[in-house]
């Protein structure tokens, strides 16, 4: 693997041209193919533009290109500048976007053409807007507002600024050094057995590059090893074994939905496999773990990881325990507790919080740089000197960590993080809500749904046209995703003395919240536009 200690990522992609020239790099079905040194030459082009402009450290550029090779392309080609990456979701609603542009304080928006009635909206109303630049292939660029930082790039500058969902509203701006994208480039090709990664893989993966496991896990790791990345615009049913022989894929990344609909076409079996050798991932449910190993007799590969830390858990090495929702063991250069709320290591095989740090000498190595623009939060994150994921789990007296739930406020659905409160905001703008409560609700496709439980307002009725017109005016807002999947008009909203609504308390334990009576399914309407 190419050295990448201390370096930045200009250096450590020219090294990789130079190693496997002719080799093919990026990908996609049926379309764009990059090898490297196709693709150094079009990040030079690019770079050339951006210098040429006045762009360079210090700056923000924000990408709206979805999911496409030229985004991995400009990435590189700002990143050798000294400029940090903006990625943005094309599904976001404008004042979704407008809020990510406002708090980056990006300088230039480069947008694919298919995107620009989204930009355009999205900056109309904002004070300051960035600078547009629409992307047909050849970067043009206006003038850079501002001049650039005269720093020297090392490898703690900021490569991106992606933006993850919070547990108290708005996303929040998670700070990507050059070292923590190397090293996560690393931490995927640390696995062995059926998920070790060499140059000769060629990675099929259909998440979005604007998100941290495609966008940074995957590419770099591809880079380091000298391999391709293949990447769809976005996960098709329909065409995914298709796409994977085409491109002679040899892995694939999935989540829990996409094991769900592949199994669902109950012809595919393990000739439709083509080079594929095994899957990586997150989020199976157990039963269809087991029943997809059965049927097409490779490994699907449980994996744990977050935007704020670069070291990836998995479980590669048996026994994998596909059974459960293990999902990891530690690592020399990760360690792992899991703890009570008041802050103490629980014993093996108690649920607790599990909370991580590189080393007791060196705890943030290897993770975010902060949250932009929010201090507090990012020491609130790292209390005690550990970091806090969030995440509720059990570690057994091997190690084996396993998946219980999420303590954070936080809907899972179908690979996009969705804050609960970021939700309830925007319903509580509805005249017809009086209180609300956003919750998961269990969804057999999609992992989580959105669930809201709604008391009226006096005065309007608790039909289904009452939940349709929250819904659409909650659609016009937010990401597709990001909208009650379910609404439940209940008579009162449990809370505690202080006001504080008690969410553990909306149902009793076990109840399945989709079998009561006068529930509205919304489901079918939660579709990108």
């Amino acid at each position: 693997m190419i050295e990448i200690e201390g370096r930045v990522i200009g250096e450590v992609f020219a090294e990789a041209v130079a190693r496997v020239p002719e080799a093919e790099f990026l990908a996609a079905p049926g379309g764009l193919s990059f090898s490297y040194a196709a693709a150094a030459a079009a990040v030079a082009e690019a770079r050339t533009a951006l210098a040429a402009a006045g762009y360079g450290p210090g700056h923000r550029v924000a990408l709206l290109l979805g999911t496409r090779p030229e985004h991995y392309v400009l990435k590189l080609a700002m990143n050798a500048l000294g400029i940090s990456c903006v990625p943005i979701n094309p599904d976001y609603r404008p004042g979704e976007l407008a809020y990510v542009l406002e708090d980056s304080a990006a300088l230039l928006l480069v947008a694919a053409p298919e995107h620009a009635g989204l930009a355009s909206d999205a900056m109309k109303d904002m004070t300051k807007p960035p600078l547009l630049s629409l992307f047909e292939g050849d970067l043009e660029v206006p003038p850079a507002p501002c001049p650039a930082g005269a720093g020297p790039l090392t490898a703690e500058s900021e490569a991106s600024l992606l933006y993850t969902s919070g547990t108290t509203g708005r996303p929040k701006g998670c700070i990507l050094s050059h070292d923590y994208e190397l090293l996560m480039g690393a931490s995927y090709l640390r696995p062995r057995g059926a998920m070790a990664v060499t140059g000769a893989d060629r990675v099929f993966n259909p998440l979005p590059a604007f998100h941290v496991n495609a966008g940074v896990l995957t590419f770099f790791g591809v880079m380091l090893a000298g391999g391709c990345l293949i990447q769809p615009p976005r996960f098709s049913a329909s065409s995914f074994w298709d796409d994977c022989a085409e491109t002679r894929a040899t892995l694939f990344h999935y989540l829990g939905v996409v094991i769900s609909v592949l199994m669902a076409d109950r012809t595919a079996g393990s000739d439709r496999l083509g080079a594929l050798r095994a899957g990586l991932g997150a989020g199976v449910e157990p039963a269809l773990h087991v029943a997809f190993e059965n049927r097409f007799g490779i490994p699907l590969v449980e994996l744990w990881g977050m935007t704020e830390m670069c070291r990836v858990l998995s479980m590669e090495e048996e026994p994998r325990h596909i059974d459960t929702r293990a999902m990891g063991r530690p690592r020399d250069d990760l360690e792992v507790q899991v703890w009570d709320d008041a802050g103490r290591e629980v014993s093996r095989g108690t649920p607790g919080e599990m909370v991580i740090r590189h080393s007791q000498a060196t705890p943030r190595r290897g993770f975010f740089s902060g949250y932009l623009n929010k201090p507090e939060a990012t020491a609130e994150a790292w209390e005690g000197g550990w970091f806090h994921t969030g995440d509720t789990v059990e570690m057994d007296e091997e190690g084996v960590i396993t998946f219980l739930d999420r303590k954070k406020n936080i809907i899972r659905r179908a690979g996009e993080n969705i804050a609960a409160a970021e939700v309830e905001n925007v319903l509580f703008e509805h005249p017809a809500v009086e209180n609300v409560a956003v919750a998961p609700c269990p969804d057999e496709t999609r992992e989580e749904e959105v669930l809201a439980a709604i008391k009226l307002a006096p005065g309007h009725a608790a039909s289904a046209e009452t939940a349709r017109a929250i819904f659409d005016a909650a659609f016009a807002r937010m990401a597709y995703y990001k909208p009650p999947g379910w609404v439940l008009f209940v008579e009162e909203i449990p809370v505690t003395g202080t006001q504080k609504v008690q969410k553990h308390a909306l149902f009793p334990p076990g109840e399945d919240p989709r079998e009561r009576p006068g529930i509205h399914d919304l489901r079918a309407l939660k579709k990108r536009r």
